[in-house]
């Protein structure tokens, strides 16, 4: 399984401005920090705004900042709502499959469980405990100085 890079931009994004604990930041200094197009995060951003993950601030000092407790957002949840196929194989989705062996092979059943098992480790996990290593990204993605600024 392979995520989205859609997901893997929000995932980075909310995990960025959880570490910030509500500063707001503006696209342009998040595709810097995180070297990604600017306009993939725009839609990314749009994204996490209409799940109500992020809120945008308008305004000539205006960007995003979280707009939720990073403790009760499961990341399992986000992931979920952010990826529109989760099927590891055809005979997983949703539509018929034409696969000649469905209905007969235990690798459908195996697979829904690693699929499973995914998502379970996903759901133990919170945002806040991924922005817990704070120091070491606000340092990796050189957040220092503006963590500082006034």
């Amino acid at each position: 399984m392979k995520l989205t890079l859609h997901t893997d931009y929000a995932l980075r994004m909310l995990m960025t401005l959880a570490v910030l604990e509500g500063r707001v930041v503006s696209i342009e200094e998040l595709a810097r920090r995180h070297r990604v197009s600017e306009n993939h995060l725009r839609k990314v951003a749009q994204t996490l705004v209409r799940m109500r993950l992020v809120a945008s601030v308008r305004g000539r000092a205006g960007g995003l900042r979280l707009a939720v407790d990073p403790a009760g957002v499961r990341m399992g949840g986000v992931v979920r709502a952010l990826e529109e196929d989760l099927a590891l194989v055809e005979c997983l989705g949703e539509g018929p499959s034409s696969c000649a062996l469905a209905g007969t092979c235990r690798l459908t059943g195996a697979l829904a469980r690693a699929l499973d098992a995914f998502f379970a480790e996903l759901d133990r996990l919170t945002l806040a405990e991924l922005a817990g290593r704070g120091p070491a990204m606000r340092a990796r993605l050189g957040l220092e100085e503006a963590i500082a600024a006034p």
